[in-house]
């Protein structure tokens, strides 16, 4: 119970927040401003890689920052192609999540955000409707904040990187299989919580595969547990004050200023205590997820919704970190897997001879 309260020592600096709300806040004010929200919230989910900055070293950070910057451009673009068919949509979105955690492992980029961010835009474009004729003009809004963030990122660099060699954090490898093992994983479960919302036939169905994998970026079998119960303590809690601000029938330009430091509050909060980061994670995501009129004329509706999805993803999400962190599973399939490499060598050696 001590550590469902804790607030965790880190080293994150005090202005990464900042800057993290500024990339995803500047878009959505530009959006507001030109009348194009939906513009703007795209242009923000592209702010969000802003926190894949992870290098002292300014060049190696701007290479990395623009590659993760492609890759959610890639995540974006794989989901609006598949999501023309419910039945494909999960088998997509599993085959993704497979290839996105195991490149992610092979090129050592394991420290947090991981693979999340990459996954939550497949999963969110993916169940959006199959409009072929939008699909370049949304892949271009998020281009447009990939762009805004890589600036935003040099000019803070610039400002606050310094010459002094700090130590960089070490990775703990894993081996091929071990990689393997949890690509699959990954891949099975998301493929499952997608399939489970759209067989349910809900509104919006990205909430489950989203609330699922957060839930699955704890550390342990014990963490994943710790992080359920903490997302859906936090998001009945982040529900109840996102009602009582959507009863106040708030203006767009509030809303949008509000995401802003929403953004900044859940950059600083997550990494010291998921729980109460998760109220306003909730809060944040409604804000983005929702038209300000569905919010306030639909309040009730859309809060139990969120609540379900919410409620059912993280369920799912415990059962793939039991399983992500299952000792014995892992040594079975992995054994299982040499087993099938060795017997492929042994089937291409004996076509070389027989040729």
């Amino acid at each position: 119970m001590d550590s469902f309260f804790k607030f965790n020592q880190t080293n994150r600096q005090w202005h990464l927040p900042i800057v993290a709300g500024l990339s995803v806040g500047i878009p959505m004010i530009l959006g507001w401003y030109m009348d194009n929200i939906e513009a703007g919230k795209l242009g923000s989910l592209a702010g969000l890689s802003i926190l894949y900055i992870q290098s002292d070293k300014l060049i190696e950070r701007m290479i990395l920052l623009m590659t993760c910057c492609f890759g959610l451009m890639l995540s974006f673009t794989v989901g609006l192609f598949f999501s023309f068919s419910p039945i494909i949509a999960p088998i997509a979105l599993g085959l993704f999540s497979f290839g996105v955690h195991y490149s992610l492992h092979k090129l050592q980029l394991t420290r947090p955000p991981g693979n999340f961010f990459f996954i939550m835009l497949a999963s969110t474009a993916i169940c959006s409707p199959f409009q072929p004729e939008h699909i370049a003009e949304k892949i271009g809004y998020l281009a447009m904040g990939t762009i805004l963030t890589c600036g935003i990122a040099l000019i803070y660099s610039l400002l606050t990187l310094k010459k002094s060699h700090q130590p960089e954090s070490i990775i703990h490898r894993k081996s091929s299989y071990t990689n393997i093992v949890e690509s699959i994983i990954f891949g099975l479960i998301m493929t499952l919580s997608l399939a489970v919302a759209l067989s349910l036939d809900i509104e919006k169905p990205y909430w489950i595969p989203i609330s699922c994998l957060a839930v699955m970026q704890g550390s342990s079998s014990k963490h994943v547990w710790l992080r359920a119960a903490q997302r859906i303590t936090g998001t009945l809690i982040g529900l109840g004050i996102t009602w009582l601000i959507a009863s106040g029938n708030p203006t767009p330009l509030i809303m949008v200023i509000s995401i802003t430091l929403l953004q900044v509050v859940v950059e600083f909060l997550v990494v010291r205590n998921y729980a109460i980061a998760v109220v306003f994670i909730t809060i944040l995501t409604i804000f983005l997820s929702e038209s300000g009129k569905q919010l306030t004329q639909d309040t009730n509706e859309i809060f139990f919704a969120r609540m379900i999805d919410i409620f059912i993803g993280s369920i799912i999400g415990m059962i793939g970190g039991w399983i992500l962190f299952n000792a014995k599973l892992h040594d079975h399939t992995t054994q299982q897997l040499r087993k099938a490499k060795i017997l492929m060598k042994k089937n291409n050696r004996n076509r070389v001879d027989h040729q």
